[in-house]
């Protein structure tokens, strides 16, 4: 797909050029190892290298031309350099203009906060699907252009990923896509020169404190998704959330709120919570749906709202509301022979988790036992592991702390800061499995009939990161395996 350079460049932000931008270029390329010749190396400052460094590398591979923010003291003559203000938000304007800006051809919607993210957009895909449109999903999931499924690798793909995929959903007709927006997504400016019609706020609790210096910082991030959105797209907020009001602040798009507890434009009630699912009063209309518990009843509710700003009739998206089934890996389960549910659930923040147990207890009858399993990932925000603990311990009858991703961490190290969480008089509840195996066949073991097992933090991933290596490990395969096994 030969591009001229400097139709590329349009909109970038340029310092200085050394060079001819009148080129024909092959593809853009951000990652050093992945050039061919006559292509474009934009040079990003990474949190682990820095791209600058591989300039004389991508030349020898046949670089046609440097997209840089520092000059390399030494330059080529015959290659052309383009220092820009910003790398990264030169490669989301010169990634949009090379596929031909496809995002401002559907009607593109971003879904930020810490919780809720994929459950919103993965129903949203579900019930603008359901409605007969062709419709595109940018998911921690997965990935979907209409039909086709494509494995997701981050929360927020990098800006030559969003719109590759983008360019093929407008190929194939999507009307409407719905977009995962993460807080590192974000600061790396890889939303930047997209077009979208709207966005939605679902909470913020805490999370990604170790990319984010600060709570202020990840607060503010967030809302400068909304303080880029033009006047004519609509923003979504949480006003029951402390921060929901902060993130409309400086916006100039139409504000909307959705609430439980708060007076908003978009108002749920919950009139009955069971294991078969949740009744709800919608802005005064009463919707059978099959997701449960509190959290589900704001996901929902913020689904209800987008529908209706992108013009759906309010009773049909009720009837597409009470349709749609619970995403991969989100409060999914299962119900044994000897009537053992079992829960797999993504729960890795604290609010998460704290909202998924809650939900549990609300449910129960409380003459069954509630058995946690959970682990915290390695490498991450340290801050989050006693919390966590601390929670699944006070809100469990029995916890088992086990190992999650430990990445390149000793998993017993993990397990031991998590331990330092759990209050005295909860010692007794708990138990410390590093293998997480052997920590779920331990909680099918202690199960008796009628009693519930949760298992927290990985959800919908089919793979355990140990060292480096991806090893094959789903939850919810696993429990039902030994549930099997036991005869439960």
């Amino acid at each position: 797909m030969d591009k001229n350079l400097k139709d590329i460049l349009y909109k970038v932000a340029i310092e200085s050029i050394k060079g001819s931008t009148d080129v024909t270029i092959n593809k853009l390329e951000f990652d050093s190892r992945k050039l061919e010749a006559n292509d474009v190396f934009i040079a990003i400052r990474g949190t682990i290298s820095d791209g600058h460094d591989f300039i004389q590398k991508a030349i020898e591979l046949g670089a046609i031309a440097i997209v840089c923010d520092t000059l390399p003291e030494k330059t080529e003559v015959g290659i052309t350099y383009v220092q820009v203000l910003d790398t990264n938000k030169a490669l989301a304007f010169m990634a949009a203009n090379y596929f031909g800006d496809p995002s401002k051809d559907m009607k593109l919607v971003g879904i930020t906060g810490t919780n809720g993210k994929t459950t919103i957009a993965s129903l949203l895909f579900q019930l603008f699907e359901k409605a007969g449109f062709k419709v595109g999903l940018i998911s921690t999931v997965k990935i979907v252009v209409d039909k086709q499924e494509y494995k997701a690798t981050h929360t927020t793909p990098d800006s030559i990923t969003i719109n590759h995929y983008l360019e093929e959903m407008r190929a194939a007709g999507v009307e409407y896509c719905f977009m995962e927006v993460s807080s590192h997504g974000i600061h790396q400016k890889r939303t930047e020169a997209l077009h979208f019609v709207g966005g939605i706020f679902t909470n913020l609790s805490h999370d990604h404190l170790d990319y984010h210096p600060t709570f202020a910082e990840y607060r503010d991030v967030k809302k400068s998704f909304f303080d880029n959105l033009p006047k004519t797209a609509f923003s979504i907020t949480n006003i029951d959330d402390k921060n929901g009001a902060v993130m409309l602040q400086n916006t100039v798009s139409k504000k909307c709120t959705y609430a439980l507890k708060s007076y908003a434009d978009y108002r749920a009630q919950i009139l009955e919570n069971q294991l078969s699912g949740l009744l709800l009063k919608i802005n005064e209309n009463e919707v059978w749906v099959k997701l449960i518990g509190t959290f589900n009843a704001y996901n929902l509710l913020a689904i209800y709202a987008t529908a209706i700003e992108l013009g759906m009739d309010s009773l049909e998206t009720l009837r597409l509301l009470s349709d749609l089934e619970s995403v991969s890996g989100r409060f999914q389960f299962i119900v044994s022979n000897a009537n053992v549910t079992a829960i797999v659930d993504y729960a890795h923040t604290p609010d998460a988790l704290d909202n998924v147990l809650k939900t549990i207890n609300d449910i129960r009858t409380k003459n069954e036992q509630l058995i946690t399993v959970v682990g915290c990932g390695g490498n991450r925000d340290k801050a989050k592991r006693p919390i966590m603990a601390g929670i699944a311990s006070e809100l469990s009858d029995k916890t088992i702390l086990t190992s999650d991703n430990p990445r390149n961490e000793d998993p017993e190290v993990i397990i031991h800061e998590m331990e330092q969480g759990v209050a005295a008089q909860n010692f007794k509840k708990i138990l410390a499995i590093t293998d997480r195996k052997q920590a779920i066949k331990t909680a099918c073991q202690l199960a008796q009939p009628n009693d519930i097992i949760l298992i927290a933090g990985k959800g919908h991933e089919t793979y355990q990161e140990i060292n480096g290596v991806r090893h094959d490990f789903d939850d919810m395969k696993t429990v039902k395996e030994i549930l099997e096994q036991f005869g439960k």
